[in-house]
């Protein structure tokens, strides 16, 4: 018997979240396409993930984000798009917008997204343009009358907690940490594997037809001194903390080079700003997810840093 679960088509989904949110798919039923230009396929870099999305039965389309009707064909095989291109890819998501509106039969298209909520953003540069961006193609779709859904994940679990967010640390602090502001914003960390899993329960749920989907759990939500403690306690040390106040921060921002300018930038707006939880989830704008499918078992802050002591 055919699956009634949607097909989904991912783009850029042999990325760093992509990769997560496609294997979340196949687990969960779905009948999922990822779109690769053939010379991926014999790529080294991507040879461990495209190895394992063949034993998983993921379906490669040959295609290409910038050959418009390679797009358009793909995009007709299925019920739902899922963007999780990379950053310099962003702003050319216009072209994924036009082939859904030429083929007609998306019932749903995510962008690629995975951070801030960037419509409820203080941000600097270079984060800033990279927010904005994304913005832009929020309002894109929305002109373009395609049902959508956003996902708000916030941090990725796996890139910022095993440093305690300690920028270019290659371990976690055990001596000296370095916290940006006071300390008191409070951030928000999931676990790629949970995006994932959120992410594709979203695909089909009327709830979060044209809506934000938060994915803000309630084990997930740490200030950066609550952070810290709660390392302290797992390690059974003090550190010593080191508070880096926001015009320092702007200063450092500022001399910084890429990729650090963004990872600073970043911090900022979470740590310093605080936007992750300096506003409320309102029913006409957003969902939260961990809410909406308390059957999800997530992965807290908490057990993460045990696999990290």
């Amino acid at each position: 018997m055919a699956s009634s679960k949607s097909k989904i088509l991912f783009i850029g989904g042999t990325g760093y979240i992509g990769k997560y949110i496609v294997e979340a798919s196949i687990l969960a039923g779905h009948p999922t396409f990822v779109l690769v230009r053939e010379s991926t396929l014999l790529s080294d870099s991507k040879a461990q993930v495209i190895g394992t999305f063949k034993s998983l039965g993921v379906d490669f389309v040959f295609g290409d984000l910038y050959d418009h009707k390679s797009l358009v064909e793909a995009i007709k095989k299925v019920d739902v798009v899922i963007s999780t291109v990379g950053l310099d890819q962003l702003p050319d998501q216009d072209k994924i917008i036009a082939a859904i509106k030429e083929a007609g039969n998306v019932k749903r298209f995510f962008p690629s997204e995975f951070g801030n909520d960037v419509d409820r953003v203080h941000a600097v540069e270079t984060v800033k343009t990279a927010f904005a961006i994304k913005a832009n193609i929020r309002r894109a779709v929305e002109a373009e009358g395609i049902p959508y859904t956003y996902v708000s994940s916030n941090l990725f679990s796996g890139y910022f907690l095993p440093t305690l967010a300690q920028p270019e640390a290659a371990a976690p602090p055990r001596d000296t940490v370095t916290i940006l502001g006071d300390g008191n914003r409070k951030a928000i960390f999931n676990k790629e594997e949970d995006i994932g899993t959120y992410t594709i329960r979203a695909v089909e749920d009327p709830r979060t037809l044209n809506k934000i989907l938060y994915i803000r759990p309630p084990g997930n939500i740490y200030s950066f001194n609550d952070l810290v403690s709660l390392w302290e306690k797992k390690i059974g040390k003090t550190l010593k903390r080191i508070y880096v106040s926001e015009e320092q921060l702007l200063k450092n921002i500022r001399e910084a080079a890429v990729p650090l300018k963004l990872i600073l930038s970043i911090g900022h707006s979470v740590f310093v700003k605080g936007d992750h939880t300096n506003f409320e989830i309102e029913p006409s704008f957003g969902v939260e997810a961990s809410e909406l499918y308390p059957d999800v078992k997530y992965s807290s802050v908490d057990e993460f840093l045990n696999q990290v002591v």
